[in-house]
């Protein structure tokens, strides 16, 4: 079963949208009719379709081709460092950081790029870390149905970094543990070592 962010089409039009824009500028005190800020709205629309570009993608498609072919292979399967660029749901501001990514295939396994592809379906949309962290989880239990998966999730919210309590350099942290990786403290334990020494050599 897909989770509730499926694609959706959007009810706003691309004018809507640029007027929007238009708004936002006139609260912050500029005007958008001078000459710098003529063309703004459309850039920002554009940007917006690339930064949200999420919102159009079914996560659990790019799992749907798998393979069998793996000569009994049994063993952990880790994906590290995939960069991502989010956006806080709750101030709009973004979210830059890491995910790592591993499972223990029950027969069948899946390309590596396509997980990269299933953390940026839900990177590019409105997130919230925690959030984001067991919904990439949810997709690869899905479509494989692994003994285990496991996802760790870094990010630096600009919206603590540029507002607020302005605290640079800190990261948050999130993880999701499913089937052996939530069971067994050894499996658990193989799996942060392996990123801790990604993490290390950076």
């Amino acid at each position: 079963m897909a989770d509730d962010t499926s694609p959706r089409e959007p009810d706003v039009t691309r004018e809507q949208a640029e007027e929007a824009v238009r708004t936002l500028l006139r609260w912050a005190g500029d005007d958008p009719q001078r000459e710098g800020l003529l063309d703004t709205p459309k850039r920002v629309v554009k940007a917006y379709r690339e930064w949200f570009s999420g919102y159009a993608l079914d996560a659990d498609e790019y799992l749907a081709r798998t393979f069998e072919e793996v000569e009994g292979y049994d063993e952990m399967i880790v994906l590290r460092d995939i960069e991502y660029e989010s956006h806080c749901e709750h101030h709009m501001a973004p979210i830059i950081g890491r995910v790592h990514v591993g499972y223990l295939p029950a027969g069948k396994v899946v390309g590596i790029s396509k997980l990269a592809r299933v953390v940026d379906a839900y990177a590019k949309r409105f997130q919230v870390q925690e959030k984001m962290t067991a919904q990439i989880a949810g997709c690869i239990q899905r479509a494989l149905a692994p003994l285990g998966v496991a996802v760790v999730v870094e990010g630096e919210h600009e919206c603590m970094t540029t507002r607020g309590v302005h605290k640079r350099g800190v990261s948050m942290v999130t993880s999701t543990m499913l089937g052996s990786f939530r069971e067994d403290a050894r499996t658990r334990a193989e799996f942060l070592q392996f990123i801790e020494t990604a993490s290390r050599g950076r």
